[in-house]
């Protein structure tokens, strides 16, 4: 009964640490997840690039997290192979660095964060305090759970349960490299495995000797993570992740064998004390990262190992064909799910075209600007084919819910037409307009720019998730980021009249294209963020009106 109870107040103390770390991570990629890119994407150099990876890592509370973001700017050729190296190998860095942070005894802090964070969360109404409340409560979340696994272990340490286990890896050090390796892995989160073992360490539950093993395991198990979410990408999107498993993955089983078979870890730390543990995953990674002057002279290998995929043709890629099927008309269920996934197909197309916009804007090129405009008659022809399809659907028995879903989702297909058309219409003759006249933004005009542009692309991945799971979180934080993109829009307004007031020539010579690009983003993100109304307004999440009844009335009476 005892080691039941163990196992399931372990597993409670690990999911609430996994969901903790996932808080903490989700709050800061919506509060500041387009600003990622610009960070990455500007390193300059190999020991910039790591140091950028050292604080994501850092901020995101995982190397994983960031090995992602990296393998899809390498994909789009927004960061060298080894600029994107040396980003990864510092976030290992860094997420050793955070680990040493959990490891002080921050009991006292917990009250202050939980009344913070909650406060913030619950009480406020502005979208950027929701976020930082939660990210503040995720840290509390994670000091909780660790004093939680603290507790679990008490009980069990007397048993023979525990100590013939860790007696045994402390043996078998090959196994409990192994297992520190699968539990990262299966848990993807290495930071949550180490800490789980630092505190076992702390508490005498498991010998140092294994926790170094295992710790040296999550590192492993940690560059295996990405190197397996990236495995249908292309193959310039895996060569970072894969050349990152190979440097961090030899160096672990290097420094396991050189730990186990030599007297050289009591220089590193006392045997009885976790902080050795932290001590070796620091060092460790500080020696990964000395790899870096090496991250140029690996792209040739793993280039060879991962050659770039053959160019693909528009017309073989299921993005340009239509996935509406005439033989299934007759069954409703089916014909719903042809429709969205068709209309998901808009989205899907508009994304591309809205996707190089920037680049056209800071250096135009004929060609790419014939190939968006090419790519909306895509859009309109799928446009069509929604609005027939529907029309042949409708004529069918349906149910009321049935009906109802085939018109919200025509109705969007004609909001994503119209974003493409702001695209091809506005956005794009902008861009060669500005290139003509030789028309320059100022550096902050450039700026505010780029941000707004990277919001939509971030909620372009909303709208495809709501599109497939109706997710009414997903719904809500669409509709959050639509109001963001307002005063997003508002700001850089603000902030271009007042660069006009103080006499800023360039600002003078780019005012009408910035004012008109920054309405055309926000245009395009209004159509795009309209997939959330059907839902919230099913869910009684909207309110019908803006307008303050109270108010409004007390005016005719006054009128009167």
């Amino acid at each position: 009964m005892l080691v039941l109870s163990f196992l399931v107040e372990l597993a409670g103390a690990t999911m609430l640490l996994l969901y903790a770390v996932r808080m903490v991570r989700t709050g800061i990629e919506r509060a500041f997840g387009p600003s990622f890119k610009q960070a990455v994407t500007a390193s300059r150099n190999r020991v910039s690039a790591a140091m950028v990876g050292l604080v994501l890592a850092i901020i995101l509370q995982s190397s994983a997290a960031v090995a992602l973001l990296v393998s899809g700017f390498s994909s789009a050729g927004a960061i060298s192979f080894g600029a994107g190296l040396a980003v990864v190998l510092g976030a290992d860095l860094g997420s050793a660095l955070l680990i040493q942070v959990f490891s002080f005894d921050l009991s006292w802090l917990v009250p202050v964060l939980l009344a913070l964070g909650g406060g913030l969360f619950v009480k406020s109404e502005r979208r950027a305090f929701r976020q930082a409340g939660r990210i503040i409560l995720g840290i509390a979340f994670i000091l909780i759970s660790l004093r939680f696994l603290r507790e679990t272990m008490d009980p069990i340490r007397e048993s023979t349960f525990l100590p013939a286990i860790a007696e045994y890896l402390a043996r078998d050090f090959v196994t409990a490299f192994i297992v520190g390796c699968g539990l990262a892995f299966a848990m993807h989160s290495s930071v949550a495995v180490i800490l789980m073992c630092v505190t076992m360490v702390s508490i005498q539950a498991i010998p140092v000797v294994a926790g170094v093993s295992l710790v040296l395991g999550a590192n492993l198990g940690s560059a295996l993570i990405p190197v397996w979410l990236t495995r249908y990408m292309e193959n310039q999107a895996r060569r970072v992740p894969c050349a990152n498993l190979v440097v961090r993955g030899s160096s672990a089983v290097v420094v396991l064998l050189v730990l186990n078979k030599t007297d050289i870890l009591p220089y590193v730390g006392s045997l009885g004390s976790a902080q050795t543990l932290i001590n070796v995953h620091i060092l460790f990674n500080s020696l990964v990262l000395s790899m870096i002057v090496l991250s140029y002279r690996l792209e040739v290998p793993f280039k060879m190992m991962l050659p770039d995929d053959p160019p693909s043709l528009e017309a073989h890629s299921p993005l340009y064909r239509s996935v509406l099927d005439d033989a299934v008309l007759d069954k409703p269920h089916l014909a719903l799910a042809n429709l969205r996934r068709e209309v998901l197909r808009m989205v899907q197309l508009v994304e591309t075209m809205m996707m190089p916009v920037m680049d056209l804007y800071t250096k135009y090129d004929g060609e790419t600007a014939r190939s968006l405009i090419a790519r909306d008659m895509h859009v309109n022809n799928a446009f069509d084919e929604v609005r027939r399809y529907a029309a042949a659907l409708q004529g069918n028995a349906l149910s009321k819910a049935e009906a109802k879903t085939v018109r919200e989702l025509t109705e969007y297909a004609i909001a994503v037409e119209a974003a493409g058309d702001i695209v091809v219409k506005r956005l794009i003759p902008l861009a060669k307009e500005k290139s003509e006249k030789g028309v320059r933004f100022s550096e902050n005009g450039a700026a505010e720019i780029r941000k707004m542009h990277s919001h939509v692309m971030a909620n372009i991945v909303l709208v495809s998730n709501l599109l497939v799971s109706d997710d009414l979180e997903s719904a809500r934080l669409l509709l959050e980021e639509k109001q963001e993109m307002a005063r997003l829009e508002r700001k850089s307004r603000k902030r271009h009249l007042k660069r006009l007031s103080d006499g800023v020539q360039i600002s003078f010579d780019s005012s009408d294209i910035h004012l008109e690009t920054a309405g055309g983003i926000r245009d395009f993100n209004s159509h795009m963020s309209s997939a959330a109304y059907p839902l919230l307004h099913r869910e009684g999440q909207l309110l019908e009106t803006r307008l303050i009844e109270q108010n409004y009335n007390d005016l005719e009476v006054r009128q009167r």
